[in-house]
């Protein structure tokens, strides 16, 4: 089923060093753009991450560090991605929890402050995972009949995530999803904001949801000793806190998200 678009797309797959989000790096980008008329536009590039490529993670993904050697820091394609991904909404393969998060830290890094949040996300892996419950080569196999060639190789499975949105749109346009409360939907709509809005596994206000909304817009924390409990209140009744987690290995991005809660509580 062809996708409506609002937007154009990006379907994006990374590449990296390893899987923490604060201290990896990218080691190869892919980048799908959809466009709302359903042309197709790629950009794939290599990335040198200014650290050695773990001997683990070259296995998976087969990029050693002669590879990149050569290649741009990410510093240096920092702008010709931002004008690549502007006014686009974006969907991956566990991209809400791994490649967004990540980019969003690289463009912090290179000084490039990008708000990804304005934008839509689609994670093809929570559609499948709440539906299905398996893994990007058997839902390529699932949905779309058939194994999917070079597992690993970023542009490979950046089309092979298109594809099984595609396909989900077909074999799931009439089925009822139950949610954790009981309610009974039809979630999957050919609509970008809403499966946008079903791929999410929480409300998050930073990407990797260490803080996230609670049912009544209120921004809590969503780890430690103080999960549960309002951002705001914490910062006023904890006074080491903020500090703590300034200091502490968080992501730019979660540390900027409370930095703008702090300095709103000064001025309210």
């Amino acid at each position: 089923m062809k996708i409506n678009l609002r937007n154009p797309l990006i379907f994006l797959d990374l590449e990296t060093t390893g899987i923490n989000i604060v201290t990896d790096r990218i080691v190869e980008i892919a980048l799908l753009k959809i466009h709302v008329d359903g042309r197709e536009e790629e950009f794939l590039k290599r990335i040198n991450p200014e650290m050695p490529i773990p001997a683990e993670s070259s296995r998976i993904h087969g990029i050693y560090d002669e590879d990149v050697k050569d290649a741009p820091v990410f510093k240096e394609i920092a702008k010709t991605l931002t004008h690549f991904m502007e006014g686009c909404d974006f969907a991956g393969f566990n991209s809400n929890r791994f490649d967004i998060p990540l980019l969003a830290e690289e463009f912090l890094r290179a000084g490039v402050d990008i708000d990804l949040k304005k934008r839509k996300f689609i994670d093809v892996q929570a559609i499948f995972h709440k539906m299905e419950k398996r893994t990007l080569g058997a839902a390529y196999k699932y949905y779309c009949g058939k194994p999917l060639e070079n597992a690993h190789s970023a542009m490979a499975d950046t089309k092979a995530t298109y594809e099984v949105l595609q396909a989900q749109l077909d074999v799931y346009k009439e089925e009822e999803y139950e949610d954790q409360k009981g309610k009974v939907s039809k979630p999957i709509v050919n609509d970008v904001p809403a499966l946008s809005e079903f791929s999410s596994y929480d409300r998050n206000v930073d990407y990797v949801g260490r803080i996230v909304y609670d049912d009544n817009g209120v921004e809590i924390f969503n780890f430690g000793k103080n999960k549960g409990m309002p951002v705001e209140q914490v910062l006023r009744e904890q006074s080491g806190y903020y500090g703590w987690m300034m200091t502490s290995e968080f992501p730019l991005y979660t540390k900027k998200v409370l930095t703008a809660i702090k300095l709103r509580m000064k001025d309210s």
